[in-house]
């Protein structure tokens, strides 16, 4: 499945597929095509940096950065690192 994954995204940067032709002939949508793009699009940039970061560093920084979205979004939902659960905060609760 990854290589299928790679020479999929491969084909597309060097042009010779677009994501409507690819979603067409592998029965996929859109939005997974896009998904690998971009996931392709990330381990590229970080594999072409001075000190790349290795799988761990590179997930809790993008682990971190939602977190924060998600506080900035002033919702309701609180992740817990250490556990790595999705907990529910107050206002998911049923009242009392």
């Amino acid at each position: 499945m990854a290589r299928r994954k790679a020479a999929l995204v491969i084909e597309m940067i060097q042009g010779k597929a677009t994501v409507a032709e690819a979603s067409r002939s592998f029965n996929l949508t859109p939005s997974e095509i896009e998904g690998w793009k971009e996931v392709a699009k990330r381990a590229m940039q970080n594999s072409l940096r001075a000190k790349p970061l290795d799988n761990r560093e590179q997930f809790a920084t993008q682990f971190k950065g939602l977190q924060e979205g998600l506080q900035a979004d002033g919702s309701a939902v609180s992740i817990a690192t250490r556990t790595s659960t999705v907990a529910c905060a107050s206002a998911c609760r049923p009242a009392k």
